[in-house]
């Protein structure tokens, strides 16, 4: 189980080797969602960790959000098969139009689309390269497909614990129409709290990873603070 800094895949910092422990974990604390991303499959373009979804599914009646190598309707099936509630999709979801619009179809309520930014510019392919479509038209993109959620990911944060900014999420959830999971940052209960007060605005939830693996705050403690 691994987590990077800003997406850097030689900034990985690894935190244990049984995410189905890991998951059951944030099971018992109160988690109702959990977020997946397989990274192998994100680098090779197809899915590369299904056993551990399997295994995830098996260990937990959590609801699974997984991504990572999603460039086909086949991969799709491959990981909803494994055991996966809803997938997310990013660079694809620019790349492919077309793939993003049948997912949608064929999946519907069970598709989230991932804006990962990085200096106000739409990143993509591992968050190696930039899009030349701007961040405005990549929700619009989202929106018009039927996503259900937008993973909105401040690159710059992503990883660093710097805290995060609850203005942009805000905003977005306001110009887009579409709520908004925010991603990126979160070091302490003050900056869940920070995020609870914009609820109202379209911010729907919160991904957070190295601040519980680090103690920094507990699952429970974050949950507690988002309501």
């Amino acid at each position: 189980m691994v987590r990077l800094l800003q997406g850097d895949m030689n900034q990985a910092t690894v935190y244990g080797d049984d995410p189905a422990a890991v998951a059951r974990g944030f099971e018992q604390a109160g988690a109702r969602i959990i977020h997946v991303v397989d990274l192998d499959g994100a680098v090779a373009g197809a899915p590369r960790n299904l056993d551990a979804v399997r295994a995830i599914r098996a260990a937990t009646r959590c609801a699974l959000d997984v991504s990572g190598g999603l460039r086909t309707v086949g991969a799709a099936r491959e990981v909803f098969d494994a055991g996966a509630d809803r997938i997310a999709l990013g660079s694809v979801a620019f790349l492919d139009q077309p793939l993003l619009f049948e997912l949608c179809r064929l999946f519907p309520g069970r598709v989230f689309g991932s804006l990962d930014v990085r200096g106000g510019r739409l990143a993509i392919k591992g968050w190696v390269e930039t899009s030349p479509l701007g961040i405005e038209e990549a929700a619009a993109l989202f929106k018009r497909a039927g996503v259900a959620v937008i993973i909105y990911t401040d690159i710059a944060r992503d990883g660093t614990t710097a805290g995060v900014d609850c203005d942009k999420y805000a905003r977005m959830a306001r110009a887009c129409g579409v709520p908004i999971i925010a991603s990126g940052g979160i070091a302490t209960l003050d900056d869940v709290r920070r995020l609870r007060a914009r609820f109202s605005e379209g911010v729907v939830g919160a991904i957070t990873g190295r601040a519980l693996y680090e103690g920094r705050f507990t699952l429970a403690e974050g949950l507690a603070a988002a309501r």
